[in-house]
């Protein structure tokens, strides 16, 4: 099985990329965190001019109509870039849950018992829904509590609702998958960030004269976050080939677990190479720092998912990860 992108995905890639680094995306995260979302906006209206707000909608609703494949890869040029906002409730959860959705650019966010039992970003967000495997309802009058989050830009909020209107057809499962599976493929790209920012310090930050990347010892921590991360990859193409199976959760947790314990070995590499200076708020490391830290616990913890996954297994070891 062949787990490289095709032409037409890697410039979707390369696309998203250079519009994030255009847009400035630390500058918006810092607006963000003080709950002004003016600026994140017009990004998220530039993304909805290019379709990916509607990415895997049916053309027929106004969607590009691509698969779970192309989520996975933008999914991870946001976490990349480390754009806050509810991106994988609006990309990949809700999309899944609302059987008569339409591309659009309204901000939806939700609450997700247990899992995600505050709702990222609702008093930004144009839609708040409350959604469990019983049903999902889009909630009306609601009464927000801001609570504490070990991320700046995850601002979270318990959500109190006056009333909600049932989604009818809501497939919770589907939804609830896609969701895990679009944040492991933020979480690896948060990690590749942190790598990147670790490689370039070291190749530039010297000790006894020579750069810090000439000593074995940091070639030999950053190489093996690479190979972290390199692991995970396959992990999370495959459990997206297989999002239609009968193993999708299976499969999906595998590439959380992956990728979310690939981004932590990552992040404390990272900050092991930068020295102090990573601990700083002001160092744009920090928010790779944190957001990968809120991640690594949310839509499912580690140990969730291991039980998640040894319980398939019990049912059926012989199918592989990411096979149809």
């Amino acid at each position: 099985m062949r787990f490289v992108l095709e032409a037409e995905q890697q410039d979707m890639a390369d696309t998203l990329r250079s519009l994030l680094t255009t847009a400035d995306v630390p500058a918006i995260a810092r607006s963000w965190v003080d709950g002004d979302g003016e600026e994140w906006r017009k990004l998220w209206q530039s993304l909805g001019d290019l379709g990916v707000t509607g990415l895997t909608l049916p053309e027929e609703r106004g969607g590009l109509g691509l698969g779970t494949v192309e989520l996975t890869v933008c999914l991870q040029e946001f976490g990349y870039a480390g754009l806050p906002g509810p991106v994988v409730e609006s990309l990949a959860l809700l999309p899944a849950l609302l059987p008569d959705l339409t591309a659009d650019t309204v901000v939806r966010t939700a609450v997700v018992e247990p899992h995600v039992p505050c709702a990222l970003d609702a008093d930004l967000a144009d839609e708040v829904y409350a959604c469990g495997p019983g049903a999902s309802r889009r909630l009306t009058g609601l009464s927000l509590q801001r609570t504490d989050s070990f991320d700046p830009a995850r601002r979270l909020f318990e959500v109190a609702a006056a009333g909600g209107e049932d989604v009818p057809g809501a497939d919770f499962e589907r939804g609830f998958d896609l969701a895990v599976l679009g944040c492991a493929a933020y979480l690896l790209g948060l990690g590749h960030r942190m790598l990147d920012l670790a490689t370039e310090h070291v190749t530039h930050r010297q000790q006894f004269g020579r750069p810090v990347g000439e000593f074995q010892a940091v070639k030999h921590h950053l190489a093996n976050a690479l190979l972290k991360l390199e692991f995970a990859r396959p992990l999370i193409r495959g459990a997206a080939l297989a999002a239609d199976t009968a193993h999708a959760g299976r499969d999906a947790s595998a590439a959380k677990l992956a990728a979310g314990e690939a981004a932590h070995l990552t992040a404390r590499t990272a900050l092991q190479v930068h020295g102090a200076i990573g601990y700083t708020a002001e160092h744009d490391l920090h928010r790779f720092l944190t957001k990968t830290a809120a991640l690594r616990q949310s839509w499912g913890t580690p140990a969730w998912h291991r039980r998640r996954i040894a319980a398939a297994l019990s049912t059926d070891p012989e199918t592989p990860i990411g096979s149809p």
